[in-house]
């Protein structure tokens, strides 16, 4: 269990750094270039990898339904609305929602048993955290906001007296 909670965290800051490179990128390519660009890369290095560690058992796709075999497609939309979501919100924020979302989602889907995974009760504590959750997110961006306004206030008190000369 304490591999899997370190590939979690490992998966999380991953997700983090690539979502900034992800924007970098876009900041001097367009959208599909990015997702084209990342993704194309990833195939790559996935490919490269995958070789080394697996060898032949690499195309060895054994009893799976043929629509996962497009799952990949998914990614598209993961990078696209990533990279745009950090370009409007500012990384931090993009990913605190991103994060909300995946926990909510990933409930939903355990909780109704869907894409062959085992069907979980859904309990009042998984909806609970789920709240808090956003709760703190809300929380997050709102304090941030008010600690912005204590800054602005002396600069732009500072530039009026520059102007003025009071």
């Amino acid at each position: 269990m304490l591999i899997g909670i370190l590939f979690a965290i490992l998966a999380g800051v991953l997700v983090g750094l690539q979502n900034i490179f992800n924007t970098r990128v876009n900041d001097h390519a367009g959208t599909w270039s990015t997702t084209a660009l990342v993704l194309g890369l990833g195939f790559l290095a996935s490919m490269a990898l995958g070789v080394v560690f697996e060898g032949k058992e690499l195309f060895v796709l054994k009893n799976m339904e043929t629509w996962f075999w497009f799952s990949g497609l998914i990614g598209v939309g993961v990078v696209v609305c990533l990279v745009q979501g950090t370009k409007l919100l500012g990384p931090t924020f993009a990913i605190s929602i991103v994060l909300t979302s995946q926990l909510g989602s990933a409930l939903m889907w355990d909780s109704l048993g869907l894409f062959g995974l085992e069907k979980i009760p859904f309990t009042s504590q998984q909806l609970l955290g789920v709240l808090v959750i956003i709760g703190g997110v809300i929380v997050f961006k709102l304090g941030g906001r008010s600690q912005e306004k204590q800054k602005v206030k002396p600069i732009q008190r500072h530039m009026k007296e520059q102007v003025t000369g009071r």
